[in-house]
């Protein structure tokens, strides 16, 4: 039998919930809770100890600036484009107290496929989402245009072989998000027999 306390993580995992980053707000965490949010997302599989992903995290007045060059960048891309979808961009990191990316740094190996690699980059992104539920928080984990620009890319100093696995936005919530409608679980199941 499982302690009580493993049972409320399990139930409060099973009602997990993406909160959009729109819907955040203070108070987000502190540094000691990033800190243990980090440590807990880094808790993944990671054939070869290669440990092919890592951080940037945006906080206060860093959110602002960075904003700065995503407003550039949109501005580039779309030269038409109002002023109030500039000024969105340019707010774009302030949605939400912290914005943690999680950056793949895919390496080349003679016996761990890249594959495995992404996979695990992608498991930083949901041990982060699920370690911020059980700390009481609310998050999203987006990619968006940015993702995938390499001008932003340059921006985020990325190196060869690495790309933005995503975006994880981080704060309160400013309401109980609605639940919505989930795959059929059962019809994703199947049960191998021999043939």
């Amino acid at each position: 039998m499982y302690p009580n306390s493993h049972l409320a993580a399990l139930e409060q995992l099973s009602q997990r919930r993406s909160v959009k980053a729109m819907d955040l707000q203070a108070p987000g965490p502190n540094q000691q809770q990033v800190d243990q949010l980090l440590a807990a997302a880094a808790r993944v599989p990671d054939h070869g100890k290669l440990g092919p992903w890592r951080f940037i995290c945006f906080q206060d007045d860093a959110r602002q600036a960075f904003g700065e060059h995503l407003a550039q960048r949109f501005s580039e891309l779309k030269p038409e484009a109002p002023t109030v979808a500039i000024e969105a961009e340019r707010g774009r990191f302030c949605r939400a107290p912290l914005v943690v990316a999680v950056i793949s740094c895919v390496q080349a190996h003679p016996k761990i496929p890249e594959w495995e690699q992404l996979m695990s980059a992608g498991a930083v992104c949901q041990n982060l989402l699920v370690a911020a539920n059980l700390m009481g928080f609310a998050a999203q984990w987006l990619t968006e245009w940015y993702a995938y620009d390499e001008t932003i890319d340059t921006k985020l100093d990325l190196k060869s072989g690495e790309r933005v696995a995503g975006f994880v936005y981080i704060g309160s919530a400013t309401a109980k998000p609605d639940e919505r409608q989930r795959p059929d679980l059962q019809q994703r199941i199947q049960h191998w027999t021999k043939s």
